[in-house]
């Protein structure tokens, strides 16, 4: 029975080619994604075709008991969860706070720490009873610092990132290594940036600082990442990491 890898978030940007990365070195990758059965099925069908093991899963975060049903049933049909990756965004864009829903702001809560939270409620007591584990968590800039505009996003991620240390400070002394990963920057994925910029304006971006200027995180280069923290051994853990291209400014110099 292979281990697995269960990726919450799986579009074609980061999520999908941790997936693919962790398949290749012989993880059964169980990807979830809210929407566009078709897209998750080309990921699903290209990590086979590469020799791999994946299953796909439509999965809504926010409805109540999908999180903690889907790990149920992958724990009982398909093998024991030995990496969880946590990657849904939390971003609806700059808006002033008087443009800022009740709905949206909670939304954005449920996205960003509240369905982390539920996973780890489901996954925690499995590792535990195994003595091994590896959760790994996207973050964002909005983690370390908040911006005009982003009073939904920063609150979500300020809290995700409490959260993580939270669950590190519980589970580290019980063999699950959490980490916290901040994507510091753009990444080249047309499932997140590309649809919130818009085709064209994604195209224009990549060609002025994606491709040969590596101003753009690319997907496949930072699934290399995850499976290094995955494969840490515990003498040697890291909790906090932060990525970014080598052209852009840290964070703590904006």
């Amino acid at each position: 029975m292979k281990p697995v890898c269960l990726v919450i978030g799986a579009g074609a940007g980061i999520g999908g080619n941790v997936a693919r990365r962790f398949a290749q070195e012989g993880y059964h990758a169980c990807l979830c994604r809210r929407s566009d059965l078709d897209g998750l099925n080309r990921m699903v069908n290209a990590i086979k075709n590469d020799g791999g093991s994946a299953t796909g899963f439509l999965l809504n975060a926010v409805e109540p008991n999908s999180i903690e049903e889907r790990v149920a049933a992958i724990e009982a049909d398909i093998g024991p969860i030995e990496v969880v990756v946590y990657n849904l965004g939390a971003q609806i864009g700059d808006r002033a706070l008087k443009d800022t829903s009740l709905k949206a702001f909670e939304t954005g809560w449920r996205l960003g720490t509240f369905g982390l939270f539920r996973l780890a409620s489901a996954v925690c007591p499995l590792m535990e009873a195994r003595g091994k584990g590896t959760i790994l968590v996207t973050s964002a800039t909005a983690a370390m610092r908040g911006n005009g505009g982003q009073h939904s996003h920063a609150a979500a991620m300020g809290g995700r990132r409490m959260l993580c240390q939270t669950l590190n400070a519980e589970f580290a002394s019980k063999g699950i290594h959490v980490a916290h990963i901040v994507i510091d920057g753009a990444v080249d994925a047309p499932d997140t940036l590309g649809k919130m910029l818009g085709p064209e304006r994604f195209q224009q971006l990549r060609e002025t600082q994606g491709n040969e200027h590596d101003g753009l995180m690319l997907p496949t280069q930072i699934a290399e990442t995850y499976l290094h923290l995955a494969r840490q051994h515990r003498s040697t853990w890291t909790f906090e990491i932060d990525l970014r291209a080598f052209s852009d400014r840290p964070w703590w110099n904006h």
